[in-house]
């Protein structure tokens, strides 16, 4: 390429996806559905001493006294650890609530809850979070016959698509951070029960009307208009070195031209890229970024200039050795039609109306199904 030979996307840090997203996942009931929909904390004032079902109303709740910190002598084996909550017979101790935001609770110190706000430090704030954590965790386990090892085994390569990492540097990176592989996909399933449970009484009952839709459209029709011709490129490079007999040149292309038919049959390109590409990309499954049309090698341009979104290149030939492209997106200046742009749009919308129907459905429905009760 001219400008940018291997002007790569920057590496997703795993390490940040773990101490973010494996810690909170160690909570409990977090998670984003594949539309990017949180499952958030939704925070109410604990119903004190021992409360009906029904009494758990969101008023009910809101008029409670707040939880106070015991007075804790230090810390150590004789340290009293005090039950100030309990969720259907779930202890809640004043231990966990100390330790939300911690290595030993939330599982970092810069931790945030997943609705993106930092955890708080005020200590009753940190117990409503737990007594919803066991809410969630409680009502998810009715949705266990929804979930099974194939749900799990697709939301894990998601992830390692996502971060563009194999299943072994997801394996090596857990490991590295003290998280167990069997830990970890439990946490994943505990992910997906909540997701399941989120879709049906919740993302399902949210309605998108075609007018809602078309009225966003037109709203933020600047979000729908491309200025700028841009390529997202993925690639495999079979190498050519300076100096290379015929010989060698040969076998290269030889190389290429079999690889090239692997993923014109379909073989998962990222899978060949690790497989055979002698380029540094290979290790991201050939992921290269984003380029303009002017920031790629003339070779490139031409030899991508006509291949559709989703399909690979022919074999293009550079000083470099030869390249199999896979167009990943392809985006032409002008305005996207209202058609092609329908679905994510009522997604987005979607999305939005749940985050509120998801407190509702806690405050009003939830609560009466559970049995909460606090020492205060």
């Amino acid at each position: 390429m001219k400008k940018r030979d291997s002007g790569h996307r920057p590496k997703g840090s795993l390490a940040i996806f773990a101490s973010a997203t494996v810690a909170l996942l160690a909570v409990g009931m977090i998670g984003c559905s594949d539309q990017g929909v949180h499952i958030p904390y939704v925070l109410w004032e604990p119903k004190n001493k021992t409360p009906s079902k029904d009494a758990l109303s969101k008023e009910a709740l809101a008029s409670a006294a707040p939880y106070t910190p015991p007075v804790s002598s230090g810390s150590g084996p004789n340290t009293i650890d005090n039950v100030v909550a309990s969720v259907d017979g779930t202890p809640i101790t004043s231990e966990d609530v100390k330790n939300v935001g911690t290595k030993s609770g939330l599982g970092s110190s810069n931790a945030v809850d997943p609705s993106g706000a930092a955890i708080p430090d005020d200590p009753n704030a940190k117990l409503k979070m737990l007594i919803t954590q066991q809410l969630m965790e409680q009502e998810s386990q009715k949705y266990k016959d929804k979930v099974d090892d194939g749900d799990v085994d697709r939301m894990i390569a998601s992830i390692e698509e996502r971060n563009h990492i194999t299943d072994q540097q997801l394996r090596d990176q857990l490991q590295t951070q003290g998280v167990s592989y069997a830990t970890f996909r439990a946490k994943i399933r505990k992910q997906a029960l909540a997701m399941a449970m989120f879709q049906k009484e919740v993302r399902d009952k949210a309605v998108v009307s075609d007018t809602e839709i078309e009225e966003f459209y037109k709203e933020h029709s600047d979000e729908f208009t491309i200025t700028e011709e841009k390529y997202q490129l993925a690639q495999i490079l079979i190498a050519v070195p300076a100096g290379a007999t015929p010989d060698q040149v040969s076998a290269a292309q030889l190389k290429a031209k079999d690889v090239h038919k692997l993923a014109v049959k379909g073989e998962n390109f990222a899978d060949l890229a690790r497989q055979y590409s002698d380029d540094d990309s290979k290790s991201k499954g050939g992921e290269l970024g984003t380029f303009k049309p002017d920031e790629l090698n003339d070779d490139i341009a031409a030899g991508i200039k006509k291949v559709k979104v989703g399909d690979v290149s022919d074999v293009i030939k550079t000083k470099y050795g030869f390249h199999i492209v896979k167009v990943e997106d392809h985006e032409v200046p002008g305005t996207i039609p209202l058609a092609d742009v329908k679905s994510q749009i009522r997604e987005k919308l979607q999305a939005d109306k749940s985050k509120g129907d998801m407190q509702k459905w806690v405050d009003e429905d939830l609560v009466k199904e559970h049995y909460v009760e606090t020492s205060n």
